[in-house]
């Protein structure tokens, strides 16, 4: 069901309806990257995503559940418990308690999800939620056309064979792979065993969440509509 925009801003405790229909007036809103100046504007608050000034604005979420996309730099430790290294946890800002889904090891960077919803985070965790995971891989050497086939087609990694993924070439020394399991360190061994080192490792999409611009050590909520997808 649509709504206006001023009482969508209001709900969402950005301001009173007022102050919203200021802000849509001097053309801070927009809804889908197009700022709407128009008072009585309707949005579709699921499908819909609107922001102020460039950030977000969501309505909280249903039982207080809370779901985060967070651009990690290297040198974090994707981890809840404090070490004596930097942590994920860190970068967030709220009181409630959320968890990182899955694992992106110290020296790659790139996108986390982090949830309080116990489903999700099983369902996501589990191997057999087939749900594809996307990184841009830089190499210190420039990487053959053999590599990259052998890669796509799987290679034995402690033992084990990989599944087939998705590599396509950007440049010399950099690729884009999309795979359908998470195993530990798994880009970098695959890509030592064709002879070659990882640069860095930058994971740019979970299932349908991308990193988009999300700028390095920040974090954001998920649109409605990136939760009903991922929760279907």
């Amino acid at each position: 069901m649509k709504m206006r925009l001023q009482k969508y801003l209001a709900h969402a405790g950005l301001c009173s309806r007022r102050k919203a229909e200021e802000y849509i007036s001097n053309g801070r809103i927009k809804v889908n990257g197009k700022t709407i100046s128009e008072l009585g504007s309707k949005i579709d608050p699921i499908m819909d995503s609107v922001a102020f000034d460039g950030k977000p604005v969501i309505i909280k979420q249903e039982h207080s559940k809370i779901y985060l996309a967070l651009n990690k730099p290297e040198g974090y430790v994707t981890s809840c418990s404090q070490t004596k290294t930097k942590i994920v946890m860190d970068l967030i800002d709220m009181n409630e308690r959320v968890y990182p889904v899955g694992r992106l090891d110290k020296d790659s960077k790139g996108l986390i999800l982090l949830t309080n919803d116990g489903d999700l985070h099983n369902k996501l965790s589990h191997p057999s939620f087939d749900h594809e995971k996307e990184y841009i891989v830089t190499t210190v050497l420039p990487v053959s056309d053999i590599a990259l086939k052998d890669m796509a087609g799987g290679m034995s990694i402690d033992g084990i064979k990989t599944r087939k993924a998705i590599v396509k070439r950007i440049s010399s020394n950099q690729f884009r792979i999309v795979l359908k399991e998470g195993r530990n360190r798994q880009i970098r061994k695959m890509v030592q065993k064709t002879g070659n080192t990882v640069d860095t490792l930058l994971r740019i999409r979970i299932a349908n969440i991308s990193l988009g611009n999300l700028k390095e050590g920040t974090w954001r909520y998920l649109t409605h509509a990136e939760i009903q997808k991922l929760t279907q």
